[in-house]
C-alpha cells in the first residue's frame, strides 16, 4: 500500500526541526579508537573525518567500557553461554551470570534484592507504571528525565503534580494538599542536563513528614542513572553524596559501569512484585549473558582500590575543567558531578560552538529546546576518568579560541 503522502508529511516535520535549529541531525559514526599514549587519553576516529577527536560526550564516566577485565569477562561468558539470551526469563529460564549480577548490585547498594532490565529507560517505565494505580498521587520534579515523563504519561494515577525543580517546600505543600491511598515522589538523582542533584536527605525528610497521611505510604523513587558508579566517595551515587536512601532505587549499567542495561534495587517484596507485573521485564529479553558478566566485573572494579583511584582522578579532572570554564568567563552550574554544563542560552550560538569544537577535535553535545527549556540552551560536557590533564587543557584552549 503506498504511503507517499505520509512520507511527505514526515519529511516536512524533519525539515521544520532542521530550520528551527533543534534537529538532532545525523549521528557521528566512530570507526576506530586509538588507545591512550604519551600523556593523552584515548582518541576517536569518525567516518568522513581525517582528524582524531577527544570525546567529551560519553556517559562512560570511569572509562570501564574499554577496561581489559570487563572485556575479558564479557568474552568468556559469551563463549560459555552464547551471544544472546534466547527468550525472556520467565519462558526459558535465566542464566547464572544474571543472578550473580543481581546479587552483586544488591550488595553494592545495601538492598534486599535487585532485578535487571534491558535498559534503565525500561526499568523506569516498567517500575512506575507497575506501582502507579488509580488511587496513587504522583509528584515529579519539573526537570526529570524523559523516561520519567513518559512513564507518567502511560500511567493513570488519581492525580499527577509537577513541583518546581528541587523545591522541597513546594513538594511538602503538594503532599499536604493531596488525597490518595498511595503517594509516589519520583526524581532524578543527578539531573542529566545540568549535573545538579537532589538533596535526598531533605526530600526524604519531607516525604516522611507526610507518610502517615497516606495508607500505603509516601514512596520515594530515585532514578540515579547518572549517579551510580560515578558519584559519591565510593561511587554509590546520590544516596552516598547526600546521606539519603531511596525506597526504590533505579540505576543503569550503561553509564559509569560501561556496559548495558538497567536495574531496580529495593525490598524483596518490591522486586518479586515487579517480576510479576513489570511489562518490559516480563515481555522483553534481558541483557546478554556476556553483558551481565561484564557488568558484574565493572561493579567489582568500582568497589576495589582501582575503582577508588578512578573516582579520585575523575573528581580531579572535573574540578580542573569546571574551574577552567569559569576562568575563561563561561557560565556553568558548579558541582562535583562530572556532567559540566556550559550555559549558552541561545540556540544559534550553541550550534556554532559545537561546530567550533568539532572543527578543532573535540566531541561535545549541544542541547537545545525541547531537550532543555528555552533559555537553558547549553553544551553538556561529560568528564571521563580516561581523560588526562593535558586533554582537559586542550579542550579549554579550544574553548578559549571561540569568538562566536
Amino acid at each position: 500500500m503506498p504511503h507517499d503522502r505520509l512520507d511527505q508529511t514526515l519529511a516536512s516535520e524533519v525539515a521544520h526541526l532542521t530550520e528551527a535549529g533543534i534537529a538532532k541531525g545525523s549521528e557521528a559514526v566512530i570507526t576506530a579508537v586509538i588507545p591512550p599514549t604519551g600523556g593523552a587519553g584515548p582518541r576517536y576516529l569518525l567516518e568522513g573525518r581525517s582528524r582524531q577527536f577527544i570525546r567529551m560526550n560519553s556517559n562512560s564516566y570511569l572509562g570501564l567500557s574499554r577496561h581489559a577485565a570487563v572485556i575479558d569477562a564479557e568474552e568468556s561468558a559469551t563463549r560459555r553461554f552464547g551471544a544472546g539470551p534466547g527468550a525472556v526469563r520467565f519462558i526459558s529460564g535465566t542464566y547464572r551470570p544474571h543472578i550473580d549480577l543481581e546479587a552483586r548490585l544488591s550488595d553494592f547498594h545495601g538492598r534486599e534484592a535487585s532485578m535487571i532490565f534491558s535498559s534503565a529507560y525500561a526499568a523506569v517505565v516498567s517500575t512506575l507504571t507497575s506501582l502507579i494505580d488509580d488511587e496513587t498521587l504522583v509528584l515529579s520534579d519539573e526537570l526529570n528525565h524523559n523516561c520519567i515523563i513518559n512513564a507518567l504519561r502511560l500511567s493513570r494515577p488519581a492525580s499527577r503534580e509537577v513541583y518546581p525543580h528541587l523545591d522541597y517546600d513546594s513538594l511538602s505543600q503538594k503532599l499536604a494538599d493531596g488525597e490518595a491511598k498511595r503517594a509516589i515522589v519520583v526524581t532524578d538523582g543527578v539531573f542529566s542536563m545540568r549535573g545538579d542533584f537532589v538533596d535526598l536527605a531533605r526530600l526524604l525528610e519531607v516525604a516522611h513528614a507526610h507518610d502517615d497521611d497516606y495508607p500505603e505510604n509516601v514512596v520515594v523513587v530515585v532514578d540515579d542513572s547518572h549517579g551510580v558508579g560515578a558519584f559519591g566517595a565510593t561511587g554509590r551515587g546520590t544516596e552516598e553524596a547526600t546521606s539519603g536512601r531511596a525506597d526504590v532505587l533505579i540505576g543503569t549499567l550503561g553509564k559509569a559501569f560501561g556496559v548495558n542495561g538497567g536495574y531496580v534495587s529495593g525490598s524483596a517484596d518490591l522486586t518479586q512484585f515487579l517480576r510479576e507485573k513489570a511489562p518490559m521485564y516480563i515481555y522483553s529479553n534481558p541483557i546478554t549473558v556476556g553483558e551481565a558478566a561484564a557488568a558484574d566485573m565493572a561493579v567489582s572494579i568500582v568497589e576495589s582500590a582501582e575503582g577508588g583511584e578512578l573516582l579520585s582522578h575523575l573528581r580531579e579532572m572535573t574540578t580542573r575543567f569546571e574551574s577552567g570554564l569559569v576562568d575563561l568567563g563561561f557560565e556553568t552550574i558548579p558541582g562535583p558531578h562530572p556532567v559540566v554544563p556550559l550555559m549558552v542560552r541561545d540556540t544559534a550560538r550553541t550550534s556554532a560552538l559545537v561546530e567550533h569544537l568539532a572543527g578543532n577535535g573535540v566531541l561535545a553535545t549541544g542541547l537545545n529546546y525541547p531537550v532543555v527549556p528555552k533559555g537553558d540552551e547549553e553544551i553538556r560536557f561529560q568528564v571521563n576518568a580516561d581523560l588526562t590533564p593535558a586533554d582537559v587543557e586542550q579542550v579549554l584552549e579550544v574553548l578559549g579560541d571561540f569568538s562566536g
